[in-house]
């Protein structure tokens, strides 16, 4: 995934992340800096999830994102 994606993303992702799984502080958020490998390390962590099903879940939660930016992207450009 693009890396200034996430970074321009990053508020919006991390308030989406916050909410699915509130054990993590905001200092572990942001010391993951937006990575989505070091978000899925802090999951396996706190919620002992394996590492592939923490990383499904990021990636789930990111490619919401990414998802809905293309389709604003292909959204035909209405006249003025």
């Amino acid at each position: 995934m693009n890396n200034d994606f996430i970074q321009g993303k990053w508020k919006e992702i991390k308030g989406d992340l916050r909410k699915a799984w509130g054990n993590v502080t905001d200092d572990e958020w942001e010391k993951t800096k937006g990575d989505a490998t070091a978000i899925a390390g802090v999951l396996q962590q706190k919620y002992g999830m394996a590492k592939e099903e923490a990383s499904q879940k990021v990636s789930a939660v990111m490619d919401k994102y990414l998802s809905s930016t293309r389709e604003d992207l292909d959204k035909p450009e209405r006249p003025h």
